[in-house]
């Protein structure tokens, strides 16, 4: 369990912060921009749960998602080792799969695509792309680290990543889905 008594420590006045494991990194780090990208993706589907329009049974899915963001978090600011001091939180396939699930279960309540889709819509669907789109960027943060570190990041929070954004996508046309997806038309103002 975390027990936060102070706020502030000083610690990071230097430029520098600890990783899960307590070692010392500098700010700049790939693996602190990739926990620091899903924190704001995880703030992005906070603002969906605060001005969006949604059922209950998506609030709720958003609500597991944001518990899950922090489970990616956990796992990308400690570094894999072999023998850790301590059993590290890790992203599971099975989360990976339950998004997978959500996906397929969404997903089959709308039309067939002809085009892509523009970012707008609904307030709700709005602000979910935004979040699809904040993840998205989380997820090529994690790709850096991943590459920067080798075996010293668990590669599953990437995927976990990819399949959020592809969520949030979904979401974002159910939450348009009485009014309609504004598609893209190719070269329609040349």
């Amino acid at each position: 369990m975390v027990h936060l008594t102070r706020i502030y420590t000083k610690t990071g006045d230097d430029g520098t912060t600890s990783l899960g494991d307590m070692s010392r990194t500098s700010k700049n780090d790939p693996r602190l921009e990739a926990y620091a990208t899903v924190d704001e993706a995880n703030s992005s589907i906070g603002v969906v749960l605060a001005l969006g329009d949604l059922s209950e049974e998506i609030r709720a899915l958003l609500v597991r998602i944001q518990n899950d963001l922090f489970d990616v978090g956990a796992d990308l600011c400690t570094p894999v080792s072999d023998a850790p001091a301590f059993e590290p939180l890790r992203v599971l396939e099975s989360q990976i799969t339950y998004l997978e699930e959500q996906i397929d279960k969404y997903n089959s309540e709308l039309a067939q695509l002809r085009s892509f889709v523009l970012p707008s819509g609904t307030a709700s669907a709005s602000l979910l792309h935004v979040a699809r789109t904040v993840t998205r960027r989380a997820e090529r943060c994690t790709w850096a680290a991943i590459h920067a570190f080798g075996g010293g990041v668990n590669p599953i929070t990437a995927k976990y990543l990819n399949r959020l954004s592809d969520l949030l996508f979904v979401l974002a046309r159910i939450a348009n889905k009485e009014i309609g997806d504004q598609l893209w038309v190719p070269g329609a103002n040349r």
